[in-house]
């Protein structure tokens, strides 16, 4: 079993200090999600992965992983999957070699193809909704029938359901719910944003 296995809802989020970290984790486990992805966007990135992966309970993964150097660093950090904008086979082989799920980002057919020869069966459409969203995935669908897709870019909370009710979607990413306005108002707000996300996607 992997470490995304299960989870419909993954949460973007890019704490900025300890504080954030403590309310993202906290607000995200009594809101009853167990999964975070951490976006490896600004100078925190590292730390707040290396934070969040010592809590117990929650899943924690590196976004925004751009290179091998970097997946290398978030591993050392506790990554357990990786997220990528794009395909890159050598953080594709770091995965490998680790063990872990890498859930590169994917736009046209052609990068299908190519994760799909990598080996890699779960992807991240991005940007989403630039793409064409729904109907992009319906096409998808049709044609590369043994994977699956993990929208991201224009998910809101107003159409999470929809995005998790396509057949060829395991999961739907979202920063709506890990704001940095929301980390702001601290773990009850993170919790109310969670909980309000299992609603709309009928997730009990």
């Amino acid at each position: 079993m992997s470490a995304i296995d299960g989870h419909r809802i993954v949460p973007l989020a890019s704490p900025e200090n300890e504080a954030q970290c403590e309310a993202l984790a906290d607000g995200l486990l009594a809101g009853g999600i167990r999964i975070v992805e951490i976006a490896l966007r600004n100078e925190f990135g590292l730390a707040a992965l290396a934070r969040l992966a010592g809590r117990h309970g929650l899943t924690v993964g590196a976004g925004t992983v751009l290179d091998a150097d970097q997946a290398k660093a978030a591993l050392d950090a506790g990554a357990q999957f990786f997220v990528s904008p794009g395909l890159s086979a050598g953080v594709a082989q770091v995965a490998r070699e680790a063990g872990i799920d890498l859930v590169p980002g994917v736009m046209t057919p052609t990068e299908v193809i190519a994760a799909r020869d990598l080996g890699l069966r779960r992807l991240k459409l991005f940007p989403a909704k630039q793409a064409g969203g729904l109907a992009l995935l319906d096409a998808y669908a049709a044609v590369f029938r043994d994977l699956t897709f993990m929208p991201s870019g224009g998910v809101t909370e107003a159409n999470l359901a929809e995005h998790l009710a396509h057949p060829a979607v395991f999961a739907a990413s979202g920063s709506w719910m890990t704001s940095a306005a929301v980390l702001a108002q601290g773990a009850d707000a993170v919790a109310a944003a969670a909980r309000s996300a299992r609603r709309a996607a009928g997730l009990h």
